[in-house]
């Protein structure tokens, strides 16, 4: 039986297949057995229907989704985020948990549910959480987007689209004058947030940063091309 003293620390965690064996032999089960089939022997059974073996002790865990499918991605974001969360309420340490492309959870009910309750109580288990999007339409249309946002202590805007710039005002009470500025923004421009204050800002990132961070598809290229190069000329000495 599980309780709320029940210890599953030395348990090994069931996987999908064992659930779906356990509804096969529940009467009124066969349509939920039936829909996760495709995670347990299907396509997706090799993301899915296996035991978590990612050790969160280092000090920097990034969990990539870039190359799946997308109807996969706010599941796997889901997924992961359970796994986060369930970890912080069980060691509580200092953390940061920075969640990109935020929008793809807001898209649906459950999981921007999910990422509120996160905002509304990572501070009690001494959790900073970031939300970074790009698409402000997407997230703010979600009944858990405003919330969300107005939760937390700082925020940063940047550059804004002429479509997005008017949620933007709205919610954080530009002037006409701020919203021109978001919508004339170059890269690193945009207005920081701190409280009730908020000034223009300007970012200037070190060369490192800059090779780290850019998705420039110009830099990228000649960045590989500079690899390449280096490359080559060890190969030859």
């Amino acid at each position: 039986d599980i309780t709320e003293t029940s210890d599953f620390k030395n348990i090994t965690p069931p996987t999908i297949s064992d659930l779906v064996t356990i509804l096969g032999g529940m009467v009124g089960a066969e349509s939920l057995s039936q829909r996760l089939t495709k995670y347990s022997e299907g396509t997706f059974s090799g993301i899915f229907n296996q035991r978590t073996n990612v050790i969160l002790n280092n000090q920097l865990i990034v969990f990539s989704i870039r190359d799946l499918e997308d109807t996969l991605r706010p599941i796997a974001m889901y997924v992961v985020l359970n796994h986060i969360w369930n970890a912080v309420r069980s060691e509580l340490k200092k953390r940061i948990l920075v969640l990109d492309e935020a929008w793809i959870l807001m898209q649906f009910e459950d999981s921007a549910r999910f990422v509120f309750g996160i905002a509304k109580r990572a501070r009690k288990y001494y959790l900073g959480l970031t939300t970074i999007t790009q698409d402000v339409a997407d997230f703010m249309n979600s009944p858990y987007g405003k919330p969300i946002v107005t939760n937390s202590s700082m925020q940063l805007l940047l550059k804004q689209s002429p479509a997005a710039v008017d949620i933007v005002a709205e919610t954080f009470f530009l002037t006409e004058g701020e919203k021109y500025l978001l919508l004339e923004s170059e890269v690193g421009e945009g207005i920081f947030f701190a409280g009730l204050k908020h000034a223009a800002i300007k970012i200037y990132a070190s060369y490192v940063e800059d090779q780290i961070i850019t998705t420039d598809p110009k830099q990228l290229l000649e960045l590989q091309q500079a690899k390449n190069q280096v490359s080559e000329e060890e190969k030859g000495a």
